[in-house]
C-alpha cells in the first residue's frame, strides 16, 4: 500500500515542504518584526492590540510548523521503512528525522515563550536559529561536497531574508490595520521600510552566490529544470520588485499624504504577500530538484527548445484509443528495471515511456484546454468595451474546462480507462489534475456571479485567489515521462502558464481593491491578456 502512495506523497512532499517554509518565514518574519518594529515603536500608543494581534499570527504560525514538521518527519520515516527494510532505529539518525524534531521542538519552544510578553525575546531568537539552522541541514548545501561552508552560509542568509521580507507582510498589514493614529503607521512602515531594503539586498546576494555554485553556466540556466525554475523565480521576484518599489515611493510620501497613501500601501502589501509566498513554494519545489550542476549528459540544447516551441497547428481530434499505451498497474517495483541513460524517476510512475498515441491524447488535452482559456480571455477583453456587455459571462466558459478536463484528462483512468475512480487519486499527476478541476469550478462560478452582478463584496475575491493559487500550484507540477529531457521540455510551457496564472489573479484582486481609479483601469485590462497569453500558449504545448 506504501508503494502506491509514494507518487502522491512525492507530489505532496513538495506542498508539505512549501507549506513549512511559508510557516517557518512567518515565525522568523515575527520575531523579526518584534524585535526591529515593534519595540522601538511601542512608545507611539498605549494600546496593546498591535502587539496582541502579532504575537497570536507568531503562535498560530509556531503551532503549525511544529505540527507540519512532525507530520512530515514521520510519514516520511514511515514511507521509508514501508519501502527499504530500515528499521526505526536507522531512520532516528537521519539528517532529515533530527532537523524535523529540532525544528519542531524549537516552534514549541515559541509557542511557549510567545504567550509570555515580557523577556522572551532572547528566547525567541534563539529558538529562530535553532529553526533556521534545521532547515538549512535539509537543504542543498548540507549535501554537498565542494563549498559546503559557504553554501551554508549562503542558504541561511537567503531564507533569513526572506523571513524578514516576506514573512514580515503579514505583520505589517496588520499593524498597519491597528494603529491607532496616522503617526504611528508612518513610524512602523519606515522601520519596516529600512528591514525589508536590507532583507531585499542580501536575498539577492546570497542568491546570485548560490547559483554561482548551483548553476554556473548560462546552458544549464536554460538547459536543466532546475535552472528553468530558476529563471521562474527570477521572474516573479522581478514582479515582486515592482510592488516592493512602489510601496517604498508610498512611505517616502507618507508625511505628505498619509491618509490618501496608506489604503494603496496596504493593497500593494497584499499582492506583494501572495507572489512573495508564491516565490516560497517555487522554492520548496526547487529543492526536490538536483542542481543544474549535477547534471552534465541530458542537459537540453537551445535548438531543441526552439523547435519545441516553433508554432504548429493545434490536435483538435481525438486520438485513437487503441494507441494509447496499456495502464501501468499502480503496485509495479522500479527496482531491478534498468534503462540507458540518466532517468528521472518518480515513484508509481508509467513503467513505459510514452508512445505516440500517449503523446497524440497529451497534446489533444492541452489544446483544447487552449481554446477554451483563450476564448474566455478574449470574451473578458471584449467585457472591457461598452458595446460588448454580454462578454462578462466569459466565466462560464471554465466549466466547459473543467468537464472537459474531468472526463478526458487521463485516458488511463475512469470513465476512460480501467483504473476506477478512487484508484486513479493514487496517481500525482491525477490527483493534481482532480485539484485544479476543484479550483476551476470554484472561480468560475464565483466569478460570473461577480460579473454579472449577483454577488458582491468579498466574494469578488475567490476568482483572483483561485487564479494566483492555481499558478503557485502549477509550479509544484510533475509529468513523468521517463528521462529529464522530456521532463524539461514540458516544463518550459509550464512555467510561464504558472507566472501568467500568478499575474493574472494579483492584477485582478488589485483591481478590486485598489481605491484609486487609475491603478485600477490598467489592472483591469492586464488579466484578460494574462488569459489570452495563457491561451496561446496552452495551444501551441508540444511533446514531441
Amino acid at each position: 500500500m506504501l508503494t502506491q502512495l509514494l507518487d502522491v506523497f512525492g507530489f505532496l512532499s513538495v506542498l508539505l515542504r512549501g507549506g513549512a517554509l511559508a510557516l517557518q518565514s512567518l515565525v522568523l518574519g515575527g520575531v523579526l518584526f518584534r524585535c526591529w518594529v515593534l519595540r522601538p515603536a511601542q512608545g507611539l500608543w498605549r494600546d496593546k492590540g498591535i502587539a496582541q494581534s502579532c504575537r497570536r499570527l507568531t503562535f498560530w504560525s509556531a503551532m503549525g510548523l511544529a505540527i507540519m514538521e512532525l507530520f512530515y518527519v514521520f510519514t516520511s520515516a514511515a514511507i521509508l521503512m514501508g519501502t527499504t527494510g530500515l528499521t526505526m532505529q536507522d531512520v532516528v539518525g537521519a539528517h532529515f528525522f533530527i532537523a524535523g524534531v529540532a525544528a519542531a521542538g524549537a516552534a514549541a519552544i515559541v509557542v511557549a515563550a510567545i504567550t509570555r510578553p515580557k523577556h522572551v525575546s532572547a528566547v525567541l531568537l534563539a529558538a529562530s536559529v535553532v529553526i533556521l539552522s534545521a532547515f538549512v541541514m535539509t537543504s542543498h548545501a548540507a549535501g554537498r561536497m565542494e563549498h559546503r561552508p559557504m553554501l551554508i552560509g549562503l542558504t541561511a542568509m537567503h531564507q533569513a531574508a526572506t523571513a524578514a521580507w516576506i514573512g514580515g507582510m503579514p505583520y505589517l498589514l496588520l499593524a498597519l490595520a491597528r494603529s491607532p493614529e496616522v503617526r504611528t503607521a508612518q513610524f512602523i512602515c519606515r522601520r519596516f521600510s529600512r528591514l525589508a531594503t536590507l532583507s531585499l539586498m542580501v536575498l539577492v546576494g546570497a542568491g546570485w552566490g548560490m547559483s554561482l555554485v548551483y548553476v554556473g553556466s548560462a546552458d544549464a540556466a536554460y538547459g536543466t529544470t532546475y535552472g528553468v525554475m530558476l529563471v521562474s523565480k527570477i521572474v516573479l521576484l522581478s514582479v515582486l520588485l515592482v510592488l516592493g518599489s512602489l510601496n517604498f515611493l508610498i512611505v517616502c510620501r507618507l508625511p505628505v499624504d498619509a491618509a490618501g497613501s496608506l489604503p494603496c500601501l496596504r493593497r500593494f502589501a497584499e499582492a506583494e504577500l501572495g507572489i512573495g509566498f508564491t516565490l516560497i513554494l517555487a522554492a520548496a519545489s526547487l529543492t526536490s530538484q538536483p542542481p543544474a550542476t549535477d547534471l552534465i549528459s541530458d542537459r537540453v540544447h537551445a535548438a531543441e527548445i526552439a523547435a519545441r516551441i516553433s508554432p504548429r497547428w493545434p490536435r483538435l481530434l481525438t486520438p485513437d484509443r487503441s494507441a494509447l499505451s496499456p495502464a501501468s498497474p499502480l503496485d509495479w517495483s522500479p527496482y531491478g528495471t534498468r534503462q540507458s541513460g540518466l532517468q528521472s524517476f518518480v515513484p508509481g510512475a508509467s513503467l513505459h515511456a510514452n508512445g505516440p498515441g500517449d503523446i497524440a491524447w497529451s497534446e489533444y488535452n492541452h489544446h483544447w484546454a487552449g481554446l477554451i482559456v483563450l476564448s474566455a480571455g478574449l470574451l473578458a477583453v471584449m467585457a472591457r468595451s461598452s458595446h460588448a456587455a454580454w462578454g462578462r459571462h466569459w466565466p462560464l466558459a471554465f466549466l466547459g474546462l473543467a468537464v472537459f478536463l474531468f472526463l478526458r484528462a487521463d485516458p488511463e483512468n475512469w470513465p476512460l480507462g480501467p483504473r476506477s475512480f478512487w484508484q486513479s487519486f493514487a496517481v500525482a499527476d491525477v490527483l493534481q489534475h482532480r485539484l485544479f478541476v476543484v479550483l476551476i469550478v470554484a472561480f468560475s462560478i464565483f466569478e460570473w456571479t461577480v460579473q454579472t452582478g449577483r454577488t458582491f463584496g468579498r466574494a469578488a475575491l475567490v476568482f483572483p485567489a483561485v487564479c494566483a493559487a492555481g499558478g503557485a500550484l502549477l509550479l509544484t507540477h510533475s509529468h513523468s515521462l521517463g528521462n529529464v529531457k522530456e521532463e524539461l521540455l514540458v516544463e518550459v510551457s509550464h512555467i510561464p502558464l504558472a507566472i501568467l496564472g500568478v499575474t493574472a489573479g494579483w492584477a485582478r484582486w488589485l483591481e478590486l481593491r485598489l481605491p484609486s481609479d487609475r491603478p485600477r483601469y490598467i489592472l483591469a485590462w492586464v488579466w484578460p491578456v494574462c488569459f489570452v497569453l495563457i491561451g496561446v500558449v496552452l495551444l501551441n504545448y508540444r511533446e514531441s
